[in-house]
C-alpha cells in the first residue's frame, strides 16, 4: 500500500505543510462550531480519498478547554453515532490560531 496526499475543493488548502489542517478562518461561535466544522473537513477529506466517517478508527482529539468536553462531545456523537472510534482526548494550553478544537483522524481506506 502506498501512501497517497489527498486534496479536495471541499476544503481550502492548507497554508502550512500539513494535509488540510485549516481555513484561515476559523467556525465562529464557540466550540460547537468548530467541532461541526472540523467535522465537516475530515468528512470531505475522507470522501475525496475513496473513505467515509465510518472507516475512522482512532482520533486525537485537542481541545483548549476541557470544560468544553460536553459540548464538543454532543457534536461529535452526531457524526460518529454508532461504533464511535478510539479516542484520546487533551487539553492544550494553545492551537494553531487561537481554535478551540482540533482532531486528527485515522481511517481505513478502501
Amino acid at each position: 500500500m502506498r501512501k497517497q496526499i489527498v486534496h479536495t475543493d471541499r476544503v481550502p488548502p492548507a497554508r502550512v505543510p500539513l494535509s488540510h489542517p485549516e481555513t484561515g478562518t476559523l467556525a465562529e461561535s464557540g466550540i460547537g462550531a468548530e467541532t461541526r466544522q472540523v467535522c465537516e473537513n475530515l468528512k470531505a477529506i475522507l470522501e475525496a480519498a475513496g473513505s467515509t466517517l465510518e472507516r475512522v478508527v482512532k482520533v486525537t482529539i485537542y481541545m483548549q478547554d476541557v470544560d468544553e468536553l460536553g459540548e464538543m462531545n454532543r457534536v461529535f456523537s452526531a457524526y460518529f453515532p454508532v461504533d464511535p472510534p478510539a479516542r484520546t482526548t487533551f487539553e492544550c494550553a494553545r492551537l494553531i490560531r487561537d481554535a478551540r478544537v482540533e482532531i486528527e483522524a485515522v481511517a481505513m481506506a478502501t
